[in-house]
């Protein structure tokens, strides 16, 4: 199911960056509970991010479109604070990152 809601969330794209928030190193951690709650740690590029109301608002609706989903809850957390470091080749690429 962690492959599944990955591959969701891979729909989900920082509008600033263009990249999805999977690639970008965004999200932390996926969980489903046995009453169908999905849940995502996951942080946002800078604490001021004018999008994040609007990439959590997407992160729930990809993920309510898988049927064992039933809830999402969706933990904004900034420690370990994002970086760079945290995106994947194709997202640094991408960006042109080194």
């Amino acid at each position: 199911m962690e492959e599944s809601m990955y591959g969701a969330l891979e729909n989900v794209i920082d509008p600033e960056l263009g990249i999805d928030i999977v690639n970008l190193g965004l999200v932390y951690g996926v969980n489903l509970d046995d009453e169908g709650t999905a849940g995502v740690e996951m942080t946002l590029t800078s604490m001021g991010c004018p999008m994040g109301p609007q990439i959590i608002g997407q992160v729930e609706h990809v993920l309510m479109e898988l049927p064992e989903i039933k809830d999402v809850k969706v933990a904004i957390v900034w420690n370990p604070p994002w970086d760079k470091d945290k995106m994947s080749r194709y997202a640094k690429i991408a960006l042109g990152v080194s």
